[in-house]
């Protein structure tokens, strides 16, 4: 049992490895051959810039004829994402809508957490059962393993299921599970904002590398009167979140600015 737990766990760990050196690899190529007759003074711009392009499209905001939009970063606001919906719109009033966790999401997170819970309950039960159960290095290893798993299921679901609210009643919107309710007039949480300043959705795309290959996640933002951004939901369904888009823009009156190809 133990000699199993501990090569899943392993493998599991030398996959994540593998991604990330691969992914640092190809960046690192690129902006080697980009910057090699670059000015140093200017690298680390244009190697943001670069990254930016290697990660994402080409997007000319001056097709959206508004001057904001020239002031506002197309890159992905929030990096990496989900290759399924994660979340849907729903009225809640005439007054209020919310993003809540869709069905898929809370079943994703659920599955860690029930593995996680399975290993640490089915291993405990067999060895108790057989009176073999001992503080030893065989028994501690698997315990933690579906502990871990047991946490991270937890923690997706606490993720997901954190309120998204646009609530024309308070005129605000609010992301997370802090209250805005105690200073709705010089509010300073950073996903919060007033929906009067609020100039535009945004909808951009993003490629994500999964173990085998790869997805494209779509973002909804805010985009602010001052060009900055609020990152609203982030997932893999593209006829969705275009879907929310449009009612959202229809609820709080605002254009909605497509730079998905």
């Amino acid at each position: 049992m133990f000699n199993w737990f501990n090569i899943t766990l392993a493998l599991i760990i030398g996959s994540i490895v593998f991604i990330i050196i691969k992914a640092v690899r190809q960046t690192k190529t690129v902006l080697d051959k980009a910057l090699k007759d670059v000015d140093l003074t200017n690298r680390d711009e244009i190697a943001k810039k670069l990254v930016q392009k290697i990660y994402t499209q080409d997007i000319d905001p001056s097709r959206f004829e508004d001057p904001i939009a020239a002031q506002t970063d197309w890159s992905p606001a929030k990096g990496g994402g989900s290759s399924f919906a994660t979340h849907t719109i729903t009225k809640v009033s005439p007054y209020r809508i919310e993003f809540q966790a869709s069905g898929g999401a809370k079943v994703f997170s659920m599955i860690f957490s029930l593995m996680g819970m399975g290993i640490v309950f089915g291993f405990s039960f067999f060895h108790f059962s057989n009176g073999t159960f001992s503080i030893s290095l065989d028994t501690v290893a698997p315990l933690l393993f579906g502990i871990v798993f047991t946490v991270i299921g937890g923690g997706l679901f606490y993720y997901f299921t954190a309120p998204i609210v646009f609530d024309k009643r308070k005129a605000s919107f609010w992301k997370g599970r802090k209250n805005p309710d105690k200073d709705f007039v010089n509010n300073t949480m950073k996903n919060f904002a007033r929906l009067e300043e609020i100039h535009a959705l945004q909808l951009v795309s993003e490629n994500c590398r999964g173990d085998d290959n790869s997805y494209r996640s779509y973002e909804l933002n805010l985009v602010l009167k001052d060009g900055k951004r609020i990152n609203v939901v982030d997932h893999g369904n593209e006829s969705k979140l275009r879907e929310d888009a449009r009612t959202l823009s229809r609820f709080i009156e605002k254009p909605v600015w497509d730079a998905i190809s």
